[in-house]
């Protein structure tokens, strides 16, 4: 479990990357530049939740031993 939730946090990054590399800065609200935000805004969600799964699960295994 640890591999695979530490497998999507850099999938994740790698999705929050990308969408910068597509953003306009010039215009960072009209055309695909709003889609990479809203990319970026849902990656950094995902990494955000992956890491508190990951250390919910540290904090079991501790009440566990």
């Amino acid at each position: 479990m640890k591999l695979f939730t530490t497998i999507l946090i850099l999938i994740s990054v790698g999705l929050i990357i990308f969408n910068i590399t597509l953003l306009d800065f010039n215009k960072p609200f009209e055309g695909n530049s709003s889609a990479a935000l809203i990319g970026i805004l849902a990656a950094f969600c995902a990494v955000f939740i992956l890491l508190i799964f990951k250390m919910s699960k540290k904090i079991e295994e501790k009440l566990k031993n």
